[in-house]
C-alpha cells in the first residue's frame, strides 16, 4: 500500500479555511453552519440576507460541481443501506447534537480551533473521539 496525497481534499480544505477566515476577517462572523442556518430562519433584514447568500453559495457550489469538471463522489458504496428514512433520522440526530454541543463540526473544528477556543477544542476532541470509536466498532467488532 502506497500513500498518495489527496490533492483535491487538500485544496478543498484550504478553500474552506480561507473562506472561514475571510468571513471572520471581513464581516466579523463565524462560519458555523448550524448557527448560520438557525440565524437565517430567525433573523430579518441584512442579517438574514448574508446568511441566506452564504447558504445559497454552499448549495450552488455542490450543484454546479459536475458542470465545471468535478466529479461528485459516489457515496452508495460507503452507505449501500442508506434509505430516505435513515437519512432523515441521521439528519435529526445531527441537529440534536449541534444543539447539545452549541455548534456544529465546522463551527468548532474549523473556526473555533482557529480562534483557539477552549470549548471548541474540547468539542472537537469529543466528536473526533466518538468518530474513531464508531469506525473501530463498525470495522473491527
Amino acid at each position: 500500500m502506497t500513500f498518495q496525497i489527496p490533492w483535491d481534499a487538500l485544496f478543498g480544505g484550504m478553500l474552506v479555511g480561507t473562506a472561514c477566515l475571510a468571513l471572520l476577517a471581513l464581516n466579523g462572523r463565524i462560519a458555523g453552519i448550524s448557527g448560520i442556518v438557525s440565524g437565517a430562519l430567525s433573523s430579518h433584514g441584512r442579517e438574514a440576507q448574508w446568511r441566506g447568500l452564504f447558504l445559497l453559495g454552499m448549495i450552488s457550489a455542490g450543484v454546479f460541481m459536475p458542470f465545471i469538471g468535478f466529479e461528485l463522489p459516489d457515496y452508495t458504496s460507503l452507505a449501500p443501506a442508506l434509505t430516505p428514512m435513515v437519512a432523515v433520522l441521521a439528519g435529526l440526530l445531527v441537529g440534536i447534537g449541534t444543539q447539545l454541543g452549541n455548534g456544529c463540526t465546522s463551527g468548532h473544528g474549523i473556526c473555533g480551533i482557529g480562534r483557539l477556543s477552549k470549548r471548541s477544542i474540547v468539542a472537537t476532541l469529543t466528536f473526533m473521539g466518538a468518530a474513531f470509536v464508531t469506525v473501530f466498532v463498525r470495522l473491527h467488532l
